[in-house]
């Protein structure tokens, strides 16, 4: 179907948007801290809102099968960046980083993100205009993304890569020791030297750049209007920042949630599949011609079986994590050793500014 919208409403729409994620991400200039959870989930509810009241307009001025592409596509992407933070955690915790300055790492990560995305979607979308034949290789790619995900394996090959390209920096740059504040560049001893944020900002970096090659050809196996792409990971990247202290060690109890991102990505693979067959150019393939034989997935199962896939491998998860007996929480692990000892329990509390 192709998208009827008027391009006013499409540039004021877009340039809202972005003006809205900047601000989000200005407030973190203006008043640096660790968000409390009550805050965090208020913002998190906030744009999950403002994300289904513009499906809404979408639906009002354009039709309910543009509102269930944006709809399918923004929890495609939304499930995708919480699988992002998984990364982002790992990487916090490898470089240490302060957690009074995670918050603005997670705004370059997030820059970062938004940029790679909107370029690939601009690629994306004149590739897919002009070679239709697309479709059997980002299918193809998804399924073998999805492989890779319900089934990482050993993992050395990136870690190396990762491990390369920090040596290389180190190499390369002047590098101090230890962080000065949220700085990239310090002065020790009256010599400039970067600091290890630099790093961080880098791993943040490649890993952006890893997602936005899986995540774009998954949304455009939805939808293949530029517009609807690139709305749908504008609202799946507000509030991540939020998103990540809310979650904070609830993403180690979603030990299933990759299962079910990797069903998704296979499911779009097929139904990217069976599109191409219906816009076929291949000559080796039924002499060129469409392929009408091959059923085509509505937009609304597609949104049912990502909306299922996700609710699935999260109620599993949490009961996994329930009925395991190291899915106890410090609290509960010091009460433990307190009536053991019949002392009672301290536990330390996280710094909070």
């Amino acid at each position: 179907m192709e998208l009827q919208l008027d391009p006013l409403f499409q540039t004021i729409t877009l340039v809202v948007l972005v003006v809205i994620l900047i601000a989000d991400l200005l407030i973190i200039l203006k008043r640096p801290h660790i968000p409390a959870p009550k805050e965090s989930t208020l913002w998190v509810v906030f744009y999950v809102t403002l994300a289904l009241i513009f499906a809404g307009v979408l639906w009002i001025v354009a039709g309910g099968e543009v509102a269930g592409q944006f709809v399918a596509g923004w929890l495609t992407e939304y499930s995708l960046s919480i699988d992002n933070l998984f990364v982002f955690v790992l990487i916090m915790g490898q470089f240490a980083v302060p957690r009074r300055y995670q918050q603005e790492v997670l705004m370059v990560g997030i820059i970062i993100a938004l940029i790679l995305r909107g370029a690939f979607i601009l690629v994306g979308a004149t590739i897919i205009e002009n070679f239709s034949p697309i479709f059997y290789l980002f299918g193809l790619f998804l399924i073998y993304t999805a492989i890779r995900q319900a089934f990482p394996g050993d993992d050395d090959d990136d870690s190396q890569k990762e491990n390369l390209i920090v040596r290389t920096l180190r190499r390369v740059l002047p590098m101090s020791d230890s962080y000065d504040g949220k700085k990239v560049i310090t002065r020790v001893n009256g010599k400039k030297l970067f600091t290890p944020m630099i790093i961080v900002f880098v791993a943040i970096g490649v890993t952006d750049l890893l997602f936005a090659i899986d995540s774009i050809p998954a949304i455009f196996g939805i939808t293949q209007s530029p517009f609807i792409v690139f709305t749908a990971n504008l609202f799946a990247l507000m509030g991540l920042r939020q998103l990540y202290f809310l979650l904070g060690d609830l993403l180690d109890r979603l030990k299933y949630l990759h299962y079910g991102i990797a069903f998704i990505l296979a499911f779009i693979g097929v139904k990217l599949i069976l599109h191409a067959m219906h816009v076929n150019e291949l000559p080796f393939l039924n002499g060129g011609e469409p392929i009408e034989w091959a059923p085509e997935i509505s937009t609304w199962v597609s949104l049912a079986v990502i909306i299922l896939s996700m609710a699935v491998a999260t109620v599993a998860s949490l009961v996994a994590a329930r009925r395991e007996p190291s899915a106890e929480g410090p609290q509960d692990a010091a009460a433990e050793v307190a009536d053991e000892k019949g002392t009672p329990a301290t536990v330390e509390q996280p710094e909070r500014d």
